[in-house]
């Protein structure tokens, strides 16, 4: 076994660690961004494959990913796993869906609720607390979900249902139907910005670059929200016009 994923902030990266150090001690994880990822999918026979939720949908780079390399999933056998704040309808099911039209087997889905990383939205913010309790009862239903599948050999199959995409395709999708179906050109840099690197150092589309002292962005953006999260001057945004919040897994960890 062995655990490909893709994290802005660190939540999804918990997750999936988390749950398949339980399953299998001696499986490690990896990023989709590391350049061994499709050698070490290849000799790997399942797969735990997690990311964001984003608007009841993958994120486009991971879908990306899984086009791009369509040849390595033939008879693989896949679990999903999404993580998300609120809602997630068929998070899981819109990977499974793509994953086998290029031959793999999924032998489940997980959606797991996380405090959100979008920083740049006021009404998703939840007091520190409240977030720190949500990574709490992630690690319960984690440890409850590899117990069953230990003791069972059942997986669980969140998100892949008909009613779930229905709920994901009704309830976000097409509502947000052009924020899913590329890279995202509306990640905005304030003149705040003091030209330090940071952010160009940990985007994960090489889609930021220093020009003349100060931060620039393309149009490749994955929605990561590293850069938003890791600015020390606020400078960055993405979805929306001002940032509330800077979020990191490490914040709410005891």
């Amino acid at each position: 076994m062995i655990g490909v994923y893709l994290s802005g902030t660190g939540n999804t990266k918990h997750c999936i660690e988390k749950f398949v150090s339980l399953i299998d001690p001696t499986a490690s994880i990896i990023s989709v961004e590391d350049k061994d990822v499709v050698s070490k999918i290849r000799e790997n026979d399942e797969i735990v494959i997690a990311y964001p939720t984003q608007f009841s949908n993958m994120p486009y780079m991971v879908r990306d990913f899984i086009n791009k390399n369509g040849n390595i999933w033939a008879g693989k056998k896949v679990l999903c796993m999404t993580t998300m704040a609120l809602f997630s309808g068929d998070g899981t099911g819109c990977c499974a869906r793509v994953l086998k039209k290029h031959g793999a087997k999924i032998i489940g889905g997980m959606q797991i609720i996380m405090p959100d990383s979008i920083g740049d939205n006021k009404l998703l913010k939840k007091p520190i607390e409240t977030s720190k309790q949500m990574v709490k009862n992630a690690d319960i239903r984690i440890e409850e979900i590899a117990k069953q599948i230990k003791e069972t050999k059942i997986y669980p199959q969140e998100g892949l249902s008909f009613w779930a995409h229905l709920a994901g395709l009704f309830g976000q999708r097409l509502w947000f139907y052009n924020k899913t179906t590329g890279y995202c050109d509306k990640v905005k840099i304030s003149d705040a910005c003091i030209g330090c690197g940071l952010c160009v150092r940990s985007c994960p589309m090489n889609n930021l670059a220093i020009n003349d002292g100060k931060a620039t962005a393309s149009d490749k953006c994955a929605m990561c929200y590293r850069c938003l999260n890791i600015c020390p001057k606020q400078a960055i945004t993405i979805l929306g016009k001002q940032v509330y919040e800077q979020c990191r897994y490490e914040k709410y960890k005891d």
